[in-house]
């Protein structure tokens, strides 16, 4: 080999490591996508209101408090109603409205409204929202909402009492449903530094962003104070302080590792095994035992001169069988897609493969943290 072909084979060896070596590096994640800004936050508001014109499919009679709701609203408009009466009334329901404030949101923002069914009402569709008050957990009236609900749902019943629904009938939106009237009061402006918690703790992730913020600003700026929390010394000034925060949105740091888990949600069959799931050597056999009964009849009959009667008998067929299962061994270190390959093998269901990845964690053969949801 000359020197010209040991210098190609060496530039190509270069290449192929620093190509091997970008690939495996971890991507920079912008900072304000791994934490919450203390004081920046969104905030919920709750009310109580009337829902009217829903032709026949409102409340019944049965639920007290919308006809008591009725003649409270009827009262304020100088209708007197006796309390001994008892209005029929089919064409409104009561409900609940919701709404989500955004951080620093200010007064005559219009918000988005989810509006609930409380009583017994069939369907919200076609029907209109008085106007309600939405309070605020210290109390306080925040919003005020009203309009026309829009509803992703239908249903029908007939009179045998069948009944189809498609999606939520019961439940509606609307949009720009309720203006703002107060700014809820946050002490972002007001504190001496800005905290921000980790969405994900890790203490590595604390550190990198630390580190950023000092390279950024200056020394001593930040300070991990623990692996969910990184304290950073702001300016008072208002102006210096949004400036701040709009540098901070523009960095970018390497997350830390991530935890190994295998999450199990028991009501859907589902299982989600992460990226850092490792098993160490283990031999695994899973198989079935199948038990069938099956049950029939027969007529039993006497001759023909014979004196007896004819009669049905039962019949039961019992049978066990077993399905017979495969053994497969994991060698020390297997990864995520070696497990998944394994267990498709095995002819397993989401059911059987929670067992499966049970059984290699109480045998210390997994190193992942089960999540049961």
């Amino acid at each position: 080999m000359n020197r010209q072909q040991i210098m190609l084979t060496t530039l190509f060896l270069v290449l192929t490591l620093g190509l091997v070596t970008t690939t495996k590096a971890e991507t920079p994640i912008p900072i304000m996508d791994l934490v919450d800004v203390q004081g920046i936050r969104n905030n919920q508001l709750v009310g109580y209101g009337l829902v009217v014109g829903l032709d026949g499919q409102g409340d019944r009679n049965q639920v007290k408090f919308t006809a008591q709701s009725i003649m409270n609203m009827l009262r304020q408009f100088g209708v007197q109603i006796d309390d001994a009466d008892n209005p029929k009334l089919r064409n409104v329901a009561s409900v609940s409205v919701t709404a989500m404030v955004d951080p620093m949101a200010g007064p005559g923002q219009a918000l988005d409204i989810v509006v609930s069914s409380i009583g017994d009402a069939k369907s919200l569709r076609g029907g209109t929202l008085l106007l309600t008050p939405l309070r605020g957990v210290d109390g306080e009236v925040y919003a005020v909402a009203q309009g026309n609900l829009v509803i992703g749902g239908v249903s029908a019943e007939g009179r045998s009492g069948s009944k189809i629904a498609v999606n939520t009938p019961t439940s509606g939106r609307i949009p720009n449903g309720a203006i703002l009237e107060r700014e809820i009061p946050s002490d972002f402006n007001s504190r001496d530094q800005v905290t921000l918690h980790l969405r994900k703790a890790s203490f590595t992730t604390a550190k990198n962003i630390a580190r950023e913020i000092n390279a950024t600003f200056g020394p001593d700026v930040a300070i991990a104070v623990n692996k969910a929390r990184v304290d950073m010394r702001a300016p008072q000034d208002t102006q210096q302080r949004v400036t701040m925060m709009s540098m901070l949105e523009e960095m970018s740091v390497v997350e830390g590792r991530k935890p190994a888990r295998i999450v199990f949600n028991s009501r859907s069959g589902t299982v989600v095994i992460g990226k850092n799931v490792k098993v160490s050597e283990a031999a695994v056999s899973h198989g079935n035992l199948t038990v069938t009964i099956s049950e029939s009849q027969r007529v039993s009959q006497p001759n023909a001169f014979a004196d007896g009667d004819t009669v049905v008998v039962d019949q039961s067929k019992i049978d066990i069988s077993e399905d017979q299962a495969q053994m497969v061994i994991w060698p020390p270190g297997t990864e995520l897609n070696t497990i998944v390959n394994a267990v498709n093998s095995l002819g397993a269901t989401p059911t059987d493969l929670m067992s499966i990845l049970q059984a290699l964690h109480e045998a210390g053969a997994l190193n992942a943290e089960l999540v049961v949801i």
